[in-house]
């Protein structure tokens, strides 16, 4: 089914022919209240690589600074350059965390980067060697059965958590995703992808939004924890 699915979202041999996406992103949600970490609506230019683990995301924290994301660098710094922060193993001052356990500027940072370059590469990092995969027995979401690849993810890739779940429509598109925040004390969420377009041939989701569930996946709150909107996606060879 993984082949079927990355034709679907463009075909793993275009998606490895390039090298970065470029877009704009309005986010938001309860999570960033619970965590001590201010919001606003102001629109951010993300970049992430394809493949390679890198994301960028700016303006961040302020209008003069910037998010740069790499598997062994977290750093937050002033768009010319000067460090105001930077951590190379951010993930280990999660542990002890629960859902309001206040985050650092450096671990949003770190959240933010890890996070987006996951969703921004699904499904096309399911495709990664060190990946392994299984078929899931399928879902129903608002009358449309979802099909489903669960996926373990290598301990040294940064991602939510190393099990996840990821479901789709009857066109292949991937249109859910399950899995544990496990740097907020490991609540399970389920986030529900929507408003696909064709950017330069490669379908993507321009409206992302996650919410809190039980382990049996029911929502647990009607407010979102993350909500993100995507404008100008641009894959860049």
């Amino acid at each position: 089914m993984l082949a079927d699915v990355l034709d679907a979202h463009g075909g793993l041999t275009r998606w490895q022919s390039h090298d970065h996406l470029d877009a704009m992103l309005v986010s938001g949600g309860l999570l960033y209240e619970l965590k001590g970490q201010r919001t606003d609506r102001t629109p951010r230019h993300v970049q992430v690589q394809l493949g390679r683990v890198a994301t960028s995301v700016e303006p961040f924290g302020a209008a003069d600074q910037r998010l740069n994301f790499t598997a062994g660098r977290t750093a937050i710094e002033k768009c010319d350059g000067t460090v105001v922060t930077e951590g190379a193993d951010v993930r280990p001052s999660f542990a002890g965390h629960g859902i309001s356990t206040p985050w650092t500027a450096l671990q949003r940072a770190y959240f933010s980067g890890y996070a987006l370059w996951g969703y921004l590469n699904s499904p096309f990092l399911l495709s990664m060697p060190e990946v392994h995969l299984q078929l899931l027995e399928p879902v129903e979401h608002r009358g449309e059965v979802l099909v489903g690849i669960g996926a373990e993810f290598p301990a040294a890739l940064p991602v939510h958590s190393r099990r996840q779940q990821f479901y789709f429509d009857s066109e292949r598109l991937l249109r859910r995703l399950d899995y544990h925040v496990d740097v907020a004390g490991a609540f399970p969420a389920t986030q529900y992808l929507a408003d696909y377009t064709v950017a330069d041939g490669f379908p993507v989701a321009l409206t992302r939004t996650a919410y809190r569930t039980t382990d049996g996946g029911n929502v647990v709150d009607e407010a979102p924890m993350v909500a993100m909107r995507f404008t100008d996606v641009a894959f860049h060879p």
